[in-house]
């Protein structure tokens, strides 16, 4: 790829080089061509009025002089007819050339050329003919006809070419380095790209029908590669990579299926063994027996945060719940909040603690679904109801803020320490005030949700003490127009 983009760098230089470097050769070739012609053609004048002079007096010799001294001080020859076509006057010029008679015959029908016949080329003749008559209008009295030398106009536009193809040449050569090195830093990184994606690639499982693949949403999407072939192999390469963690992810939600089938029936059944059990356990073993059964139940909340916690980490386009084109992925947080206060408002009584709730908005949408929400509010709500201490007070806001809404539940209880705050959304992490019975999947299972539906999840300790949990929810993007020939 590296070559052909130099091959297409190169000829839109060469183009744009020589484009430049022709018209500046051709205008400097005119150029000298045309002082070179004015110069003579006034010369030429000159002696023509000269030469009326002499032909009215009779007398050659002044002229004669003149055509000799301007012989010496040029090398150039000139002709002086009369009207008749007869030499009056010569310096070496062959009357019988073709070029000398059909100019005399130019000049006495009054059709002489009053500019230069073409510019000059290094490889045109070493002479040019300048022809001017000797009176004016229609009384012609002879013709005088100066045979210019070239030599040295030719020898100067040959100089000033070779100068311009230097100046091109030198600009075509910076131009091909500057080339080479924009081309090896713009390639570079892709081709390290495209030789890890390869490699990677390579370690790919590869599906054996595609038809049949659970991926096939993804893989569908890519059409006919087009471009370098280079970039079409890196494209198949992201092909085959999003096809395969898109099979991952089936992968991981099978395994969590599976997991949850193959996990729950067991401890089920243990759970009602001990149930049925604790009638004929003696009473010295029913501190042993309660310790067990509380631990059944704490794995049993365990497996439950961790099945949250995998359906909340899939990403929504592998959802089995959002297949449906139609499943809401919008709802009314003023609604869902509303909900969710009246719910747990008989928690926070029991617990001896306030439960408030503060809207600043009547109505506003979200792009996340109400279950989700939901399921992130009880979080915040319970780990508040838990963890806040009795007497504690908390209070729900709702606030908009550059279209996004703003759900915040902030208490005045215990609360957290400063160094505890930035883990309180990973996995299986207690704080150190916290009380037992949880399994400390909650907050990440809410931070999960919320950059799931991207979404920003905020927690930041309450001066004096307290905890506030801001949960910024993404806007609701207009509806696009359904396009022609949508059912």
């Amino acid at each position: 790829m590296r070559r052909r983009l130099l091959v297409v760098l190169l000829l839109f230089a060469s183009l744009a080089v020589y484009g430049f470097m022709v018209p500046l050769c051709m205008t400097v070739s005119t150029s000298r061509t045309q002082e070179l012609w004015l110069n003579r053609f006034v010369y030429a004048g000159w002696f023509a009025d000269l030469a009326g002079k002499s032909m009215d007096s009779g007398d050659r010799k002044p002229l004669v002089d003149e055509m000799e001294r301007y012989r010496e001080l040029y090398s150039e020859r000139i002709l002086v007819v009369d009207a008749s076509g007869v030499e009056f006057a010569n310096t070496g010029v062959d009357t019988s050339a073709r070029g000398v008679e059909n100019a005399v015959v130019a000049v006495r029908s009054n059709r002489h050329a009053t500019g230069p016949p073409h510019r000059l080329r290094t490889w045109d003749p070493d002479t040019m003919l300048v022809a001017s008559p000797i009176g004016s209008g229609l009384h012609i009295r002879g013709a005088v006809v100066i045979e210019a030398s070239t030599v040295r106009a030719k020898s100067e536009i040959t100089g000033l070419w070779a100068l311009i193809s230097l100046g091109a040449s030198t600009a075509l050569t910076l131009f091909t380095g500057v080339a080479l090195g924009l081309s090896r830093w713009l390639l570079r990184p892709l081709f390290k790209l495209s030789d890890s994606v390869a490699a990677l690639t390579e370690t790919l499982p590869r599906p054996p029908d595609k038809n049949h693949s659970p991926s096939k949403t993804v893989s569908d999407s890519y059409g006919g590669y087009f471009g370098p072939p280079e970039i079409q192999e890196l494209a198949r390469s992201f092909d085959s990579m999003s096809t395969a963690v898109s099979d991952s992810v089936h992968s991981q939600r099978q395994l969590v299926a599976d997991t949850a089938h193959a996990i729950r029936n067991p401890l089920a059944a243990l759970a009602i063994r001990l149930q049925a059990m604790e009638k004929v356990i003696p009473e010295q073993a029913r501190t042993s027996f309660l310790r067990a059964s509380s631990q059944v139940d704490r794995l049993t909340a365990i497996l439950d945060g961790l099945l949250k916690l995998a359906v909340a980490e899939t990403p929504v386009g592998y959802d089995p719940a959002q297949s449906d084109a139609h499943w809401p992925d919008r709802c009314d947080v003023m609604r869902v909040v509303e909900d969710r206060v009246e719910e747990w408002q008989v928690a926070f009584e029991v617990a001896n603690m306030t439960l408030t709730a503060e809207y600043s908005l009547s109505v506003i949408e979200a792009a996340i679904p109400a279950d989700a929400l939901a399921q992130i509010l009880d979080i915040a709500l319970s780990n508040s109801c838990r963890y806040a201490g009795s007497g504690a007070a908390t209070e729900v806001r709702v606030r908009g803020e550059s279209e996004r809404a703003t759900i915040s539940v902030v208490d005045n209880g215990i609360g957290v320490s400063e160094d505890e705050i930035t883990k309180l959304t990973t996995r299986f992490f207690r704080g150190a005030s916290a009380v037992p019975g949880g399994t400390g999947l909650g907050l990440p299972i809410a931070s999960a949700l919320v950059q799931r539906y991207r979404g920003e999840l905020l927690i930041a300790p309450v001066t004096p003490h307290g905890l506030h949990v801001a949960l910024r929810l993404p806007p609701v993007k207009p509806e696009r127009p359904m396009s022609r020939g949508t059912a």
